[in-house]
């Protein structure tokens, strides 16, 4: 089975998580400073926090953005469950924008409108669709107030925009978000890693993945119990704040580093695999890329493409089924959030994103990952084109 999507670990990544098991600390040691510290070099960024996911890392930048409950933050309805969950266990509200046909990215015209004429908006988070970036200069520059942006980066590890700084480097935002889940452009199995340029929002960071607990230059707020003749107790800590247990383990950042090292041949790769699926769709009328992308800008996450079903002799539950029976695993990215029950009962309605709508209808997502050899490549498009036509 080709599945959609694939991890890429060798026996380095192996032999390093196997010497931090049996020899090294397994939990808030060193190592994930190290991975912190090497990520934001990366990106560009002063300051990056290692959490267990990124569904973890969205919550707790949120609530270090300090909204007051019930806030409206605008999120796109084209998104992994994820980005508008953790809005919700903020105590704040989502507001859906439709996405733009041509990218699959909140529409950023429509968000800045909708920012500047309602002020019950306090935040955005704009998702980077299958690691095509958002126009973050755009929509930073079109806001007429200041307002708390939160990039949604769990696609987009290793993605450019077209001003030239890395995502992640948080120049047109507070903080960026990314997922190491094993499918994305680099794996520490489960996990999440945050990059702001805010020593304050860093500290806030530090202090929400673990319990709300001190971190660094924290001053205590008792001198009493925490000093003995003026000087600091050295057990002591204190909670300051109610926080959670989102840390990330000591092996997991020894895997996150040893991946990032070949963070650029990947990407490099993912890109040389969407060249040769643009080519080998390039003539076809019933089957196009989903999105208008910059091949050397995304990190392409994903590949996914729109069917024209209509003019198909199967649907889209007949044509899974036959490519499963031919060896290529496919996947739906995503079902528009507002069609998840949770998400109808609290009253939400599919009517202001139809373009998110009949992208749903038509779209499907084709297996891509470093690894993928072009012969798999033409036995999918064959396999794809055959179904349609039969």
């Amino acid at each position: 089975m080709i599945p959609y999507g694939k991890h890429n670990t060798n026996w380095a990544d192996a032999f390093k998580v196997f010497w931090q098991v049996r020899f090294g600390t397994l939990t808030q040691g060193k190592r994930i400073l190290e991975f912190e510290e090497e990520v934001a070099k990366y990106v560009g960024a002063k300051f990056a926090v290692a959490v267990s996911s990124a569904t973890a890392g969205l919550h707790i930048a949120l609530l270090a953005a300090d909204l007051k409950p019930q806030s409206n933050v605008v999120t796109s309805p084209l998104s992994f469950v994820a980005s508008s969950n953790s809005i919700l266990y903020s105590s704040c509200v989502p507001i859906f924008v439709d996405i733009d046909s041509s990218t699959l990215n909140l529409d950023v015209l429509k968000t800045i409108e909708m920012a500047n004429q309602d002020s019950s908006i306090k935040a955005i988070i704009p998702v980077h669709f299958a690691g095509e970036p958002v126009d973050m200069r755009e929509l930073k520059n079109g806001l007429n107030r200041s307002m708390v942006i939160i990039e949604d980066a769990a696609h987009a590890l290793g993605s450019t925009y077209k001003t030239g700084e890395k995502v992640g480097s948080c120049k047109y935002s507070d903080m960026t978000v990314f997922s190491l889940h094993p499918v994305k452009s680099i794996t520490t199995g489960e996990g999440g890693i945050i990059t702001t340029n805010s020593y304050d929002l860093y500290l806030q960071l530090l202090r929400l993945r673990s319990h709300g607990i001190t971190k660094l230059n924290d001053q205590f707020r008792n001198p009493i119990l925490s000093q003995t003749k003026n000087n600091i107790n050295p057990w002591y800590y204190e909670m300051i704040q109610l926080g959670f247990n989102y840390r990330m383990t000591d092996f997991q950042a020894v895997l996150g580093k040893s991946q990032l090292a070949r963070l650029n041949r990947f990407i490099t790769q993912r890109r040389k695999i969407v060249e040769i699926y643009s080519k080998l769709l390039e003539d076809n009328t019933q089957i196009k890329s989903a999105q208008e992308f910059s091949i050397s800008l995304s990190a392409h996450h994903i590949f996914p493409i729109r069917i024209n079903f209509a003019s198909t002799s199967l649907n889209r539950q007949e044509l899974v089924e036959k490519l499963k029976i031919s060896g290529i695993a496919t996947q739906v990215h995503y079902i528009p959030i507002p069609l998840h029950p949770y998400y109808a009962n609290m009253g939400y309605t599919t009517d202001e994103i139809p373009n998110a709508m009949n992208y749903y209808q038509e779209c499907l997502t084709i297996p891509l990952y470093p690894g993928l050899k072009k012969s798999q490549q033409k036995w999918i498009i064959k396999n794809l084109l055959s179904s349609i036509h039969a």
